[in-house]
């Protein structure tokens, strides 16, 4: 999730454009390109997982903002206490913050509303990320070697040999998480004009989007090992690998908390509109549904639909209960990686580009497509693998409600 806002800055100061507001329009005036109904089952099959996976990043950036705020109170009780001291924070008041926060960010109308909150999200997610380089960068500078090996934790020392073969299969979760922004490409997409070419433009978006993700993860995963070495903690602002300076910590963990804010929005948006558009296509004759009244705030206007209030704050309680039960962060995020990553990341775009290109059975483009589906496939069954066994360990051990 590090990168996934700086990913939709460009695109989302497109929407505003003065066609935001119309359903059945595109923001240049041209009849929306997605969201009609089609018999087609591919593209049911897609939009069900698009909704589906959105709603599990929805569920993820609630538990990581739980984790986020609980590592700033046990980070300045850490400052006051010492080290080995027993910190504790509380969850549940953070959960409500950050809940109330999303059910009144979640009334704004559509997607299209949200760029600035992109902006900002994208600017947090470089702030926090520079922030680990620069600690991983003083840790290593300051002297203190860390056990580093080319393979990783050494098997009967640090970790068993089955132990290492499902965190490995658990870090292949963790990596297709981290690619998977697929269920956001298609809405990014649709604000874009006719010119220059959508295509054109989503590639090169896409290029500079991925390769300035990569290198950002590269530079953490490497500088982070060095800095720590086996003893690396899976998030090193949240899982204390640092201690001091707690406030760059505190301030790293605000931006990673801002950046979930609107990562949240950036997910939920899409579900928002998919259920309401279907709804009203369903009971078009609601007067429930079809009801809006604009409220004047501060100098602008603003659309309050009871519709809209009603199911989108259901959907935020809900979502922020189901992440205070199970707040399995690591093991969580590795299986919606895993879950999302093959479907929607690498099978239905292939598939997709060779009936547009009429690629012939058997040719060699045919084969190394699907040579190259079926090997991301055999990587999503063991991340999934990897992470159900990660989640039935966290559950021997488990207790609604608490963060071990």
């Amino acid at each position: 999730m590090v990168m996934e806002a700086g990913k939709q800055v460009a695109a989302f100061n497109l929407a505003e454009a003065g066609y935001g507001d119309r359903p059945d329009l595109d923001d240049d005036g041209r009849e929306r390109r997605t969201g009609k109904r089609t018999n087609n089952t591919s593209v049911i099959s897609v939009s069900a997982m698009h909704v589906s996976v959105s709603a599990s990043f929805c569920l993820l950036n609630h538990s990581c903002y739980l984790f986020d705020f609980r590592a700033i109170s046990r980070s300045n009780c850490f400052h006051r206490n010492g080290h080995s001291a027993d910190c504790e924070a509380s969850n549940t008041t953070n959960m409500i913050i950050f809940a109330g926060i999303q059910i009144l960010l979640s009334q704004l109308p559509n997607f299209h509303k949200i760029w600035w909150l992109s902006i900002v999200a994208a600017v947090m997610s470089l702030a926090y990320s520079s922030i680990g380089l620069g600690l991983s960068i003083a840790k290593i500078a300051g002297g203190v070697h860390a056990k580093t090996t080319l393979t990783g934790a050494t098997v009967g020392v640090d970790v068993s040999a089955t132990e290492k073969i499902w965190k490995t299969f658990q870090s292949l979760g963790d990596i297709a998480f981290a690619y998977s922004y697929s269920n956001v490409l298609i809405e990014i997409q649709d604000t874009l004009r006719s010119s220059p070419p959508e295509n054109v433009v989503m590639k090169k978006a896409s290029f500079i989007g991925v390769s300035t993700t990569t290198m950002f993860y590269m530079l953490c995963g490497v500088l982070g090992y060095a800095a720590f070495g086996n003893d690396a903690p899976g998030n090193f602002l949240t899982g204390f690998g640092f201690y001091e300076p707690f406030w760059l910590i505190d301030v790293g963990n605000v931006c990673i908390a801002v950046h979930l804010i609107g990562a949240y929005q950036v997910f939920c948006q899409p579900i928002f509109a998919f259920v309401e558009s279907w709804a009203r296509d369903t009971w078009p004759d609601s007067g429930f549904l079809a009801a809006e009244r604009v409220v004047r705030v501060a100098g602008g206007e603003f659309p309050v639909s009871p519709f809209r209030m009603v199911w989108r704050t259901a959907y935020v309680v809900v979502t922020a209960l189901v992440a205070m039960i199970f707040p399995f962060f690591n093991d969580f995020l590795g299986l919606i990686g895993a879950v999302s990553f093959w479907p929607l990341t690498v099978y239905f775009p292939v598939q997709m580009y060779m009936a547009q290109a009429k690629t012939r059975r058997f040719t060699p483009t045919w084969t190394w497509m699907n040579v190259l589906s079926f090997s991301c496939l055999v990587v999503s069954l063991l991340a999934a693998a990897g992470s159900v066994q990660g989640l039935v360990k966290d559950l021997k051990g488990y207790k609604p409600f608490k963060v071990s």
